[in-house]
């Protein structure tokens, strides 16, 4: 049988999507690809469709580094408004209890946060994509169904209280991965005895990419730059290395990077002793990452 061959150009790097609400991860992804003519695109970790803000996304050889931003930790700011919980601990669920908020002011919310820092177990909600016996909890939930669930340990780096208008309150999250925002917001309702859900959520960060230190691009962008043709929308795009930023750049002469390049461990003078670190050719051409062994060479971890 013959292989399919993939269509689309093969075009390269991250686009750092600012979603729109009401629309999908998966959606804004499928738009974006179809507008670049993409070959190959991939997301970096859903937003509800209630939610606003940064969604990398990954075009051709940069899917292979997707997981770097899948792992990393996330910034968000978070509208809770107190006294109402829903079955989907946001916006677009069904009401579920309405409890009077009096006496609730900005001091008791600032004294129950530091309950919800550092490490923490979290129970996944139900509407959520984690899959119970193959099926994904939302699916689950949609059918009036609820299951058991394993608990979680993520971490809340910081947590901080924006502002408080009554009944909402507007919180600073920087979290780890696979931290469940809406449960947070209703374990700090629930805290403070009245409940809560999330009103509105925009992520302003994820890994080495924060809102006011890098530009976000909107679809509207997008679809400006399509009309101007591939050069502009390409100029949109970062380069793949950049996820990496935080990694050591580590240059291989040309006998190195052929070694490596199949598969092989290679000693570099000067390279950095563990971790892991970004390789280059010496005339800078990217070839992907590689980790430090114990004995100091560099092992290929990832190339393009």
């Amino acid at each position: 049988m013959a292989r399919r061959r993939n269509k689309g150009r093969p075009v390269d790097g991250i686009l750092l999507l600012d979603k729109p609400s009401g629309l999908s991860s998966n959606q804004a992804l499928q738009q974006v690809k179809r507008l670049y003519k993409a070959a190959k695109a991939g997301h970096t970790g859903s937003l509800d469709p209630l939610a606003t803000g940064l969604l990398p996304l990954c075009l051709g050889q940069t899917t292979k580094f997707s997981s770097f931003l899948l792992d990393a930790d996330k910034r968000y700011r978070v509208g809770v408004t107190l006294g109402v919980t829903t079955d989907s601990a946001d916006a677009d669920g069904e009401v579920l209890q309405t409890r009077p908020i009096d006496g609730v002011e900005a001091d008791a919310v600032q004294a129950v946060l530091p309950r919800f820092t550092g490490s923490i177990e979290q129970l996944p909600p139900m509407y959520s994509a984690v899959k119970h016996q193959g099926q994904r909890l939302y699916k689950l939930a949609r059918e009036g169904k609820e299951v058991e669930r394993t608990p979680r340990t993520v971490q809340i780096f910081a947590l901080e209280l924006l502002a408080f208008t009554p009944p909402t309150l507007e919180l600073l999250v920087h979290c780890s991965k696979g931290t469940y925002v809406r449960t947070l917001a209703e374990e700090i309702g629930e805290a403070l005895g009245c409940g809560a859900h999330v009103s509105a959520l925009r992520r302003t960060g994820v890994g080495p990419y924060v809102e006011g230190e890098t530009r976000f691009v909107t679809m509207a962008d997008v679809e400006t730059a399509a009309e101007q043709g591939l050069e502009a929308m390409d100029a949109l795009l970062l380069p793949l290395d950049s996820v990496l930023g935080h990694c050591p750049a580590v240059r291989l002469s040309a006998d190195a990077a052929f070694y490596l390049r199949q598969g092989q461990p290679v000693l570099v003078p000067q390279a950095p002793t563990e971790g892991m670190v970004r390789l280059y050719t010496g005339s800078d051409a990217f070839l992907g990452v590689g980790v430090i062994l114990d004995d100091g060479r560099v092992q290929p971890k990832r190339l393009i």
